[in-house]
């Protein structure tokens, strides 16, 4: 029985290890659907500089994550939780560890995408290099830490020390909150230091359209997302606990992945649609992206009715918090990370009490309210930090001219389109498409009408 025994394990530690590697590969293919997303939604003499940032936090983030990142999150649960002594050396043991190289992997996919939502709220202004220092500031610390809090046994969990005095840990299945709001709002903070593009707003501080080049290249960036989303959800869930299939644990991320998406896409539409008096696929692809945003930290603790509503909830709010950031506010974000990302993680993530299978707990909530606080007062203070600490050292925006002639040229060197675009990178095409003549309203780079 023994022989047999371990080659059972075996094949259960195989049949795991493959499962993480085929979600962190899905994962990382929602790279190119935020590149298609981000570039789809910027003048077309922005779009290149937009494409190398998401290669930037990729290629220099992994190595960062690795060096740096996955460690800091062990020292920062360690000492924020009772009990556990802090072992600075062990904290890097996986660097030489190949038993643990599978798993760093499943972690760092997750850092990079908290890394690549915050460039599509300072697209078209900011620095290149300025970008390239808050992507390792991100990868290094700032999500780093949230995620030792959250899930590494620290702050949040059950036994750290917000958790412990509450009485339940913060639940957040796979991120909605550790990983798109932390992303969401990082982007907002940024945006707001970065100051706005020139000309979205005018002298009297109303916000003026600034298209986007390609409503289709963001819609297919949608759903490529959408696709590596179940990598995301249904990846987090494993395929076997002590040898026993998770069947029914793996359908209930995956129904409630599905209807939150379906449900986010339709509410988001609706909204729009009565506000606009027409739909407008843009929004409707933000509102599909924030019901996955918002279902992300409840799809496994939910009900399927409950996933529905809050994907409609998350969907809804989008074009809503939308206007707010960008007509109250008065923050230029050119792609509504705050509001796909940011509002619709926090939103669902505090709704998981009132549709938990578990049922409704008091002490649930106020550890949902409270880790989100947390959350989102730790994201603000260190972006600011940092982001201030650029401005006034090598500068976090580009100049003017390099602002009218587009961060492609600008920055790289390059035109991204140069069969269509003019030398100046102020063509019609180049600055986001034509202008509606038939009598209706010019369209903006958010989807609105104005």
């Amino acid at each position: 029985m023994l022989p047999l025994q371990g080659d059972v394990t075996q094949v259960a530690d195989a049949v795991s290890a493959v499962w993480v590697l085929t979600v962190s590969f899905l994962i990382f293919f929602m790279q190119p659907g935020f590149a298609l997303l981000e570039a789809g939604q910027v003048r077309a003499k922005n779009a290149g500089n937009v494409v190398m940032k998401n290669m930037t936090d990729w290629s220099m983030g992994v190595i960062v994550f690795f060096l740096a990142g996955a460690g800091i999150s062990t020292i920062a649960a360690a000492l924020t939780a009772s009990g556990t002594s802090l072992d600075i050396a062990g904290a890097f043991a996986y660097i030489d560890e190949p038993s643990g190289w599978v798993s760093w992997l499943f972690g760092a996919v997750f850092a990079m995408t908290a890394a690549t939502i915050v460039s599509g709220a300072v697209a078209e202004r900011m620095k290149f290099s300025a970008y390239v220092v808050y992507a390792v500031a991100m990868t290094a610390v700032i999500y780093p830490v949230i995620a030792g809090f959250a899930w590494g046994g620290g702050l949040l969990s059950a036994d750290g020390f917000l958790g412990a005095a509450i009485g339940v840990g913060y639940k957040d299945f796979a991120g909605a909150t550790v990983v798109h709001a932390l992303g969401g709002i990082a982007g907002l903070t940024a945006a707001y230091v970065v100051g706005p593009r020139r000309g979205r707003y005018d002298s009297k501080g109303k916000a003026q359209p600034i298209p986007g080049h390609s409503v289709l290249f963001a819609v297919i960036g949608t759903l490529i997302l959408a696709f590596g989303w179940y990598g995301f959800n249904v990846g987090t869930q494993g395929v076997l606990s002590d040898g026993q299939f998770m069947g029914e644990a793996l359908g209930r991320v995956a129904l409630n992945t599905t209807l939150a998406m379906g449900a986010g896409m339709l509410a988001s539409s609706l909204v729009s649609y009565y506000i606009e008096g027409k739909p407008d696929p843009l929004f409707a692809a933000n509102g599909l992206l924030a019901g996955l945003v918002a279902i992300t930290g409840a799809c496994a603790h939910v009900t399927w009715w409950g996933g529905i509503l809050i994907g409609l909830i998350g969907g809804a709010q989008t074009p809503l918090v939308y206007r707010w950031v960008v007509d109250n506010l008065k923050i230029d974000d050119v792609c509504g990370v705050f509001a796909v990302h940011g509002s619709a993680g926090f939103i669902g993530t505090m709704l998981i009490p009132f549709f938990d299978v578990a049922g409704f707990s008091t002490a649930q909530l106020v550890m949902q309210v409270a880790g989100s606080v947390v959350i989102a007062g730790w994201t603000v203070l260190t972006t600011l930090v940092v982001m201030y600490a650029l401005k006034y050292t090598i500068g976090v925006r580009v100049s003017d001219e390099e602002e009218e002639l587009g961060l492609d040229l600008g920055e790289h060197g390059l035109a991204t389109y140069p069969e269509f675009t003019a030398d100046s990178g102020s063509s019609p095409i180049t600055d986001g498409g034509d202008v509606r003549t038939d009598g209706g309203d010019v369209r903006t780079d958010g989807g609105e009408d104005e």
